[in-house]
């Protein structure tokens, strides 16, 4: 399989996009970096647990977001084009634990000029599904600094 990303994509280029940002805040750490697909894990902990101690929605949709929107851009991102998150859909499946951490998997459904849509599986640490995510990116003209 033909690799998606841009020529010199890293794993630690991606990392280095998470500095600084809620990403980081929750703990994300991005994993895998295969031809097509990025992998990261997720600490269910008090940064990222509802008050019944289970992971908050939310906090899947944010992990959601950030590996679609981090794959998104190391796909097709370039000096005067970014990608961001226009719409995102969400079903939580089951319940994860404080105490545990979540992998999630971000595959391309879509990779075009204008749009990309991204499917992320996020998976509890018994490998069954917690939450399947749809992320749609729209490209934007980045602004010149």
């Amino acid at each position: 399989m033909q690799p998606i990303w841009q020529p010199g994509i890293t794993l630690d280029d991606l990392r280095g996009s998470l500095r600084a940002t809620l990403g980081e805040h929750f703990g994300i750490e991005l994993t895998e970096l295969g031809a097509d697909y990025l992998t990261g894990t997720m600490p269910v902990n008090v940064r990222t647990c509802q008050p019944s101690r289970l992971l908050h929605g939310g906090a899947s949709a944010a992990f959601a977001e950030t590996l679609g929107s981090l794959a998104a851009n190391g796909a097709a991102g370039t000096a005067t084009e970014r990608w961001v998150g226009q719409e995102l859909n969400a079903n939580h499946v089951r319940p994860a634990p404080v105490g545990t951490v979540v992998t999630g998997t971000a595959r391309p459904f879509h990779i075009g000029r204008r749009s990309q849509v991204w499917g992320i599986e996020i998976l509890g640490e018994d490998s069954k599904l917690v939450c399947v995510a749809r992320l749609t990116m729209a490209m934007v003209r980045a602004k010149q600094a």
